[in-house]
């Protein structure tokens, strides 16, 4: 038994023993170069985007909230979502029979007033004739140019009665003050609006032609944005159309979500690409910072951080691998600016 066990425990030792004795053959030696990749530092003109994601939103004014100035009862609508309207189209009626009494009223006292101030007139210019005629006395001319006087502001509130009346006879008749589409519909034909303080909104029209994006751009990336650099967007409709635009603002105060910084940053649409876009689309922007002439580069990967301080692995004449400190700028499609600390032609190891 004893003699089984020592011829198991022995095939076990040579099994291991052949192991290493192959292992040591076949492997080799590390090679500290072997493997190695390297990048040169060259010239190259390195441009810099910054990546947001926006919304498009209607421009001031290219949204509006169309209501009634009076009361009355809705006589007839004129309007359905997604119905065009243009410019000073009747939208909406309201029933005009008491504003209409009204306006009748104001012209009954001006017509009136009129006649009193004619009449007076004439009684002013006769009351002249005979006072150089020594027929009446200047007390007499006195009254009845006070009664012309009195007449003729008489007269001209009559007029600016009749003028209200009339203004207020065509608010019954609402039209659109824009041109665009009918986003929507908040009254029926036989409903009572009421205007008191606020005005009862009817429809909400869009001009869709007048659409701008919200770019929200992170805090660390506000500070390089300038009015006027170009940008493109996408949206997910038109998933492979490059839309145009121009930054025009940047806002003063900040977007707090979940304890992340955005400010917006909005952009005018330069080129629709003849496709219809619609507000609230969600968009991917990229903002085209300036363009660097001739600026040293390398990749990223070629250079890491290292207690603080960016650091490469440079090769030597003699291929030896040296650390060096280096000076970055601006990153950009996977390369980085070296400010200092490197020339052109000088190679890096790449991680």
């Amino acid at each position: 038994m004893k003699k089984k066990w020592y011829l198991i425990i022995g095939s076990v030792a040579a099994l291991i023993a052949v192991y290493f004795i192959v292992n040591s053959v076949l492997s080799e030696p590390d090679d500290p170069k072997k493997g190695i990749q390297t990048a040169t530092v060259i010239k190259r003109d390195l441009s810099s985007s910054v990546l947001a994601t926006g919304v498009i939103k209607p421009k001031v004014g290219a949204e509006v909230r169309v209501g009634s100035r009076v009361s009355g009862l809705v006589e007839s609508l004129h309007a359905n979502v997604g119905d065009y309207v243009k410019k000073g189209q009747i939208i909406a009626e309201l029933e005009p029979s008491e504003l209409q009494a009204k306006y009748d009223q104001a012209l009954a006292s001006l017509r009136n007033a009129r006649a009193n101030y004619e009449y007076a007139k004439l009684d002013f210019e006769r009351q002249k004739s005979l006072l150089q005629q020594n027929f009446i006395s200047q007390n007499q001319l006195d009254l009845a140019e006070k009664t012309f006087d009195i007449n003729k502001a008489q007269l001209e509130q009559a007029q600016a009665n009749l003028k209200f009346a009339e203004v207020q006879l065509g608010y019954t008749k609402i039209t659109a003050p824009i041109s665009g589409i009918v986003s929507s519909v908040s009254t029926q034909e036989g409903e009572t609006v009421a205007a008191s303080f606020a005005a009862p909104t009817f429809v909400t029209i869009i001009d869709i032609e007048r659409l701008e994006v919200w770019a929200y751009v992170d805090e660390t990336d506000i500070g390089r944005i300038d009015e006027g650099q170009s940008a493109i967007f996408t949206v997910d409709t038109y998933s492979d159309t490059d839309f145009e635009g121009t930054v025009t603002a940047i806002y003063p105060k900040a977007e707090i979500q979940d304890n992340v910084v955005n400010y917006i940053a909005t952009l005018d649409i330069t080129d629709f690409k003849s496709k219809i876009l619609r507000p609230e689309m969600t968009t991917t922007v990229t903002i085209f910072l300036e363009i660097k002439k001739d600026a040293l580069t390398l990749p990223v990967n070629a250079v890491k951080r290292e207690r603080g301080k960016m650091v490469v692995t440079q090769l030597n004449n003699k291929n030896e691998q040296i650390q060096k400190e280096v000076k970055t700028g601006r990153m950009s499609d996977g390369l980085i600016e070296i400010v200092d600390g490197l020339k052109e032609g000088d190679k890096v190891v790449v991680r």
